[in-house]
């Protein structure tokens, strides 16, 4: 399966990209692919001016230790720390990193901190995984659809994190099917569909002008649930 064909974009310091695209349109692969945590069979990518090879594996390790936090679709919490202990226990891996209990009370979770994860909302445990993300203070923060296995209610927990991470500054990468959160809290917009980046722009640009025939067509299906 070829899943990326000739991607190329860049992130900016402090700046939140959302990538929009229907399934299987390679948003995921190309997160992996970011986060070093999936290889490509070529191209290229930078960080911070400099080329991460695929095959040095150590690099690619001290790069995912130490530079970017990575929220998954699924928690993955250890179920026999609590909430705090999850937290500091990422900590440990980091030469310079923020202080657990500070990053649990960020995500709003200081009276639940000495609580297990199956004692946790699905919400509340997500949260955490954004604490423990954020426990090395790293550049770059990595989001695969993390509202995805959430109903309503405790999407809006875990949106309203982020969002406070986007204005304190934090650089993000967002993959998500969150139109709204996209639309209001991104500062650019990265549309896929079959591999390949078919728009990229602001997100006001993107949503209220939209280029290209299918970005129209997908932004108005879109618009059609939200009135149902």
């Amino acid at each position: 399966v070829h899943a990326l064909k000739r991607v190329s974009f860049s992130l900016f310091p402090e700046e939140m990209i959302v990538i929009l695209g229907p399934s299987g349109s390679g948003k995921s692969t190309m997160l992996n692919i970011l986060g070093g945590i999936e290889t490509a069979t070529e191209g290229e990518l930078y960080y911070e001016g400099e080329p991460l090879k695929w095959d040095d594996k150590k690099t690619l390790t001290e790069y995912r230790r130490r530079h970017i936090g990575f929220v998954f679709q699924f928690y993955n919490l250890m179920p026999g720390l609590t909430a705090l202990e999850n937290v500091e226990l990422a900590a440990q891996l980091s030469a310079d990193p923020l202080d657990p209990e500070e990053l649990i009370c960020q995500v709003g979770l200081g009276d639940r901190k000495n609580h297990f994860p199956s004692k946790l909302s699905g919400g509340q445990q997500q949260r955490v995984a954004i604490a423990r993300a954020m426990a090395a203070d790293p550049e770059i923060l990595y989001f695969d659809e993390p509202t995805s296995a959430l109903d309503p209610e405790l999407t809006g927990e875990v949106l309203a994190v982020m969002r406070q991470l986007a204005r304190e500054g934090r650089t993000m990468l967002v993959v998500t099917h969150e139109m709204d959160f996209a639309r209001h809290a991104a500062n650019r917009v990265v549309f896929m569909e079959q591999g390949v980046i078919v728009e990229q722009n602001t997100a006001e640009a993107f949503f209220n002008d939209p280029q290209q025939p299918r970005t129209k067509e997908f932004l108005q299906t879109y618009k059609q649930r939200s009135l149902l």
